[in-house]
């Protein structure tokens, strides 16, 4: 991923240091293991500890000629080791390095992510609890519906958030896994004990059966895990810009002092880091996709996913760290505008509570249809000619046989709904 949107914590977990560092940790941890099975002398152990180490520089030369990663990382390793080397890596083949190490950096980075999503859960919550009364209207399909608060709906966001929160912390174990059984899995060459030992060491659980690979529908669920949580934050970022249009106008993306919004308006403060969320979460559904195509392998394993893992893991774990953590700030001090809300409320003339109006005909006996006609005649003039919605029904003597002005005037109180919502968000806990 490009240094624009990584951020160190994660960045490190996918350098090639760390990686080679897990590799190295690896192979020592077998040797340890088939130590404790009298296939290696404490001896040739202690010895290969104490001189076992890499140059990156080096594995890179070697690299160019042998054109395979892990044995150019062998042939550095043992370099440095000498004549004991012989013992390294007996019985392995790449993908137990590979696919071991690579449980151990999706489980770090899972982590990192699982942190991200508590943070952003809490701010969420926080701001829930703020904004419980901060009335504005509800849209479905962009129109006015019914009376809502603020605080409501980020309440929904919360509860989204702890969804995503509880999908990362299953996804971490499912990916934390290691296996060292050798090239086709059967363990031929190898004792069951020595992947035991070496993936109780690195807090890994060992596979329960293989192939030459840890199979691929493990890194697909991660990933699509990683992909539900991006679109997550797409919908928070996506509701923050359309109520920052400036015809509503009800919160606004944080923006800086000196921060500039266009180059050539000045006047402009545009939700460019919600549009950011937008465009990059579709990144992250676009590498779930290439996770599930990496499912289906021939036979034993081919190296068809290998490629595209070296990008989209990395990409998608340093990408929603990003993102997690642009929602936090975005979250944590957004601006919100309750008399804009309270105006926005008003601009529909009170056709906002015709379901109420509706309802109460219902309750005095008139059938579902009949009902609807009436209310729905006096909302339409009241759009149409921008007249007073209650003013129309109060004027309206056919509803005046059913409803008597006090019980109209009732329709209209917001404290209805504002009692309503907070049922709701009590049983949250807010």
């Amino acid at each position: 991923m490009i240094k624009r949107y990584s951020l160190p914590q994660m960045q490190k977990i996918w350098s090639r240091e760390s990686r080679f560092q897990k590799w190295l940790e690896i192979e020592i941890l077998v040797c340890e293991a088939q130590a404790e099975l009298g296939q290696i002398s404490q001896e040739v152990l202690k010895e290969i500890k104490e001189k076992a180490g890499f140059d990156i520089n080096r594995i890179d030369e070697i690299e160019k000629e042998v054109r395979h990663d892990v044995i150019a990382f062998l042939t550095n390793v043992g370099e440095n080791i000498g004549e004991p080397s012989r013992y390294l890596h007996f019985g392995l083949t790449s993908s137990d390095i590979l696919d071991t190490s690579l449980g151990l950096i999706l489980k770090e980075a899972a982590d990192i992510l699982i942190k991200d999503w508590e943070e952003l859960a809490e701010v969420l919550k926080q701001g829930a609890q703020r904004y419980k009364r901060a009335l504005m209207v509800g849209r479905t399909h962009g129109m006015h519906a019914e009376p809502i608060t603020f605080g409501f709906k980020l309440a929904l966001f919360w509860q989204e958030a702890e969804r995503n929160l509880k999908r990362l912390k299953e996804a971490k174990q499912i990916i934390s896994y290691g296996k060292i059984s050798g090239a086709v899995g059967t363990y031929a060459h190898l004792d069951p004990h020595i992947e035991k030992y070496v993936c109780e060491k690195l807090g890994l659980k060992p596979a329960p059966i293989s192939s030459q690979i840890l199979q691929r529908d493990r890194h697909a669920q991660f990933m699509t895990t990683l992909a539900i949580a991006g679109s997550s934050l797409e919908k928070f970022a996506l509701e923050v810009r359309g109520l920052q249009r400036t015809e509503i106008g009800e919160v606004e993306e944080p923006f800086l002092k000196k921060q500039k919004g266009s180059s050539a308006m000045p006047h402009k403060k545009n939700p460019v880091l919600c549009e950011r969320i937008c465009g990059l979460a579709r990144v992250l559904r676009g590498n779930a996709l290439v996770s599930l195509e990496n499912i289906p392998l021939w036979q034993e394993r081919d190296i068809s996913h290998s490629s595209a893992e070296r990008i989209i893991l990395a990409d998608s774990t340093i990408l929603l760290n990003y993102l997690t953590q642009e929602a936090v700030f975005i979250f944590k001090d957004l601006t919100v505008n309750p008399q804009r809300m309270q105006e926005n409320l008003e601009k529909s003339k009170g056709i906002i509570f015709s379901q109420r109006l509706l309802l109460e005909l219902i309750k005095k006996g008139l059938n579902r249809e009949d009902a609807y006609k009436i209310i729905q005649k006096d909302a339409l003039i009241s759009e149409r000619e921008g007249k007073d919605f209650r003013e129309l029904l109060l004027q309206n003597r056919e509803l005046s046989n059913y409803l008597t002005i006090k019980e109209i005037e009732s329709c209209f109180e917001v404290g209805y709904y504002l009692e309503k919502i907070n049922k709701v968000l009590e049983r949250l806990g807010i």
